[in-house]
């Protein structure tokens, strides 16, 4: 790669050049970010993106509010990397949900933290807010160049681009890859880096769907009628684990925050065992006692659906669920109430890694350095989620990707003005 870190204006990279000083690619919340931090230095780098238009999945999420971090303290808060809990205590204590809340609040998000405890921007979506920060990019000095894929790496560092001028080689002093993972490809996130590093001696771990929907064995009858009902205020429960919210009936299984929390867990015991059964407490705010004492009611000539509507008020439509999930309760009162307490539900397995929020997989931590260069390659980092962690929604996947793009820019800063 060149040695020359003094600073100045990318080029187009319309024929082979030495003249740029640090390359992202990959115009996401991570590669945006690093972009950032690299501009403030005095660096500002050439960003390159295979898609027409930057940060595709960033504007996806703005759909659901934009769900920027959270505001629960820091121990909690790193708990929820599982895993990879010790190696983001010093991406996050370098970059933490303040910092991000302080960078949104500078682009005018005017950021709130709702009943949740999640942060948002006040207009609740994505696009204001990277309007705003690629107008800033661009008048730090930071070049976007969209329709620019990466079709190679060499051994040396050189990056090879195919751009709408024809294929590119650019040999920076530091580049960025923040390729994104393996999930919504149609974004942007096709995986399609992963036999470029390991034709290099990088290990890649495979990527397996993360925040996703599960499949349900569901009678066609039940499918039929049931498709797209939301289930809401309900508590799922898994190997001692829980989570609350909403699940929606698909056609083919669930999807929906609730399940989205314990995904990590249902998809691991899916994968060990061929499936798993979790638990949907219909009624959390109420125990199973007073629910038996509510069904004690006389049923009259009411049906069972209208009986159990009248008797325990409206909600989730409970007879088709205790029809498809629990049929042998159906005649006893104390056994539906157990039954709205702790319905059984197989997962059969995971929807689509496409369809899913996000993926587990990619460059393992151990193949990295502590600013996220990889081992073996100088002046080659890697950020937000090629790297091999997972997160529940909540905040926590946005923070990750801009604090693994800070913590590699600082890295590029150093290895830059180092020389090396």
């Amino acid at each position: 790669m060149a040695r020359d870190p003094s600073p100045g204006s990318p080029p187009d990279p319309s024929t082979d050049t030495d003249d740029v000083q640090a390359v992202v690619v990959g115009a996401g919340p991570a590669g945006l970010a690093a972009a950032e931090r690299l501009a403030d230095a005095g660096m500002p780098p050439l960003v390159l993106d295979a898609m027409p238009t930057p940060a595709r999945k960033f504007l996806m999420a703005g759909r659901g509010g934009l769900n920027l971090t959270h505001s629960e303290p820091l121990p909690e808060f790193l708990g929820r990397y599982g895993a990879r809990a010790q190696e983001f205590r010093a991406l996050i204590e370098g970059f933490g949900p303040g910092d991000l809340r302080a960078w949104a609040d500078g682009l005018d998000a005017d950021t709130f933290v709702g009943s949740s405890g999640r942060v948002f921007p006040r207009a609740l979506k994505a696009s204001p807010l990277l309007r705003a920060w690629l107008h800033r990019l661009s008048d730090r000095g930071v070049v976007l160049r969209t329709r620019h894929r990466l079709t190679g790496i060499e051994a040396d560092g050189t990056l090879r681009v195919a751009g709408p001028e024809g294929a590119v080689r650019l040999r920076p002093g530091a580049a960025l890859l923040a390729l994104g993972g393996a999930s919504w490809p149609r974004l942007g996130s096709d995986a399609a880096w992963v036999p470029m590093l390991r034709g290099l001696g990088i290990e890649v771990m495979p990527f397996r769907p993360a925040n996703c929907g599960f499949q349900v064995a569901w009678s066609a009858p039940f499918a039929e009628r049931a498709e797209g009902v939301p289930l809401k205020n309900l508590e799922l429960r898994f190997e001692g684990m829980s989570a609350r919210g909403e699940v929606v009936v698909t056609r083919s299984g669930l999807e929906g925050g609730a399940i989205y929390a314990l995904s990590g867990a249902l998809r691991d015991a899916i994968g060990r065992q061929g499936s798993a059964v979790v638990r949907i407490d219909l009624r959390p705010q109420q125990d199973e006692a007073e629910l038996a004492r509510r069904l004690a009611r006389p049923r009259g000539a009411d049906s069972t659906a209208n009986w159990l509507r009248k008797s325990l008020g409206g909600g989730a439509p409970l007879y088709p669920l205790l029809r498809e999930l629990a049929p042998d309760a159906l005649g006893d009162p104390r056994r539906i109430a157990a039954a709205i307490k702790a319905l059984p539900v197989r997962l059969v397995g995971t929807a689509p890694i496409g369809r899913a929020i996000s993926s587990a997989g990619g460059i393992p931590f151990e193949a990295l350095d502590d600013h996220l260069m990889l081992r073996g390659l100088p002046g080659l980092f890697a950020a937000g989620e090629m790297l091999d962690w997972e997160a529940p929604t909540g905040g926590y996947l946005l923070q990750g990707c801009f604090a693994t793009g800070v913590r590699a820019a600082e890295g590029m800063i150093g290895h830059l003005r180092a020389g090396r």
